[in-house]
């Protein structure tokens, strides 16, 4: 008996190794999902990605438009428009006066048997403002500037449609001249279309002779529109001062 119980002693030590091993193993694993002892991220620890940064474009240049009739000077008004009905002009209607706006004016020069002579004038303002899902107010005007000419170009019964460049107005303009058949009658109309940072000025003047009276030249028409475009881009200026 004296012999077995250091036999039993050594047999007791050998034999709580593996449970001290077993939970040495389990302590160490307390606390860590990896191999490397650091812990696992979990799916909603996951770098989310960056916002998409919105986009921006320049600022508007002209933010107000000019009063449609008073954006061509009396002094070109009288001398385009001989014996004018309404010196102050006959507005356009319109819901958003911010953004457009027009005016005519029109007069009959009767000569009694000597002939008459028919003028009639129209100044469209268009105002286009930055948006950054349309783009700047300077890009949309110019994409406008086009689409304006193009549509003058295509004016219904239009004949002899000329176009070239005008030199020293705004940032681009185009003269468009043509002829047109009303009531009998032979138009001569010329139209200059203008644009000018974020505006879109659209001169359109036509005459016509009664009674005997010669159609009007269409080098001479041209060069009065091109004046009373030019008293409309000053205006567009002098609002935004």
């Amino acid at each position: 008996m004296q012999r077995s119980a250091p036999r039993l002693t050594r047999i007791l030590a050998c034999a709580a190794v593996p449970v001290m091993l077993v939970a040495a193993g389990c302590s160490s694993d307390s606390g860590s999902d990896g191999a490397d002892g650091a812990p696992k991220q979990s799916p909603t620890a996951a770098a989310s990605p960056s916002p998409t940064p919105t986009p921006t474009v320049e600022p508007a240049v002209y933010g107000e438009l000019p009063e449609p009739c008073k954006a061509v000077a009396e002094v070109t008004i009288k001398d385009l428009v001989p014996e004018v009905k309404r010196k102050g002009g006959t507005p356009g209607q319109t819901s958003d006066t911010a953004s457009r706006g027009s005016c005519s004016w029109n007069g009959l020069d009767d000569k009694g048997v000597k002939g008459s002579q028919y003028r009639w004038l129209d100044v469209s303002l268009l105002r286009y403002e930055s948006d950054p899902s349309l783009g700047s107010g300077e890009q949309r005007a110019t994409e406008n500037f086009a689409k304006e000419v193009a549509k003058v170009k295509a004016t219904q019964g239009a004949k002899d449609v000329k176009s070239a460049p005008a030199k020293g107005l705004g940032d681009e303009a185009m003269a468009i001249g043509y002829g047109l058949k009303k009531s009998d009658e032979d138009f001569t109309y010329a139209a200059i279309v203008t644009r000018t940072e974020n505006v879109v000025v659209t001169i359109s003047y036509n005459g016509a002779g009664f009674a005997g009276s010669d159609t009007p030249d269409r080098e001479d028409l041209a060069k009065q529109a091109t004046r009373a475009a030019r008293d409309a881009v000053k205006a567009v200026a002098a609002a935004n001062k």
